[in-house]
């Protein structure tokens, strides 16, 4: 059993998004809350080679984007959101969601693309 303090997690930001990593000692999950302002990435995909996504929106509204396709997947406060290893995507929207990972999310795997 662990707890993860606040205190304790990582805060990153960068060009309309900003979050929260907080560490833990399973290699097979970890947990972020990101909250997102604008197209992520601004340009491109973005993709996990390695873990599974699951985002709860607590706040907010968006679209998710999957390359090659035209479809725009619009969610809303209190929806979740799987995106699965290999998929490439983009969030573009005013959003806060928890997001664990599993296995647990490196930048390592991590990948943005054209």
């Amino acid at each position: 059993m662990q707890i993860i303090k606040k205190s304790e997690a990582e805060y990153y930001t960068g060009n309309g998004y900003y979050g929260y990593d907080y560490p833990s000692v399973d290699p097979d999950i970890n947990f972020a809350v990101i909250n997102i302002s604008t197209r992520s990435p601004e340009k491109g995909y973005q993709v996990n080679r390695e873990c599974k996504e699951l985002l709860y929106i607590i706040k907010g509204e968006g679209i998710l984007y999957k390359k090659n396709s035209s479809e725009e997947i619009k969610f809303q406060e209190g929806d979740v959101l799987f995106i699965d290893k290999g998929e490439l995507y983009a969030f573009d929207g005013n959003f806060e969601a928890a997001v664990p990972c599993t296995p647990a999310w490196t930048s390592e795997q991590h990948e943005y693309v054209d």
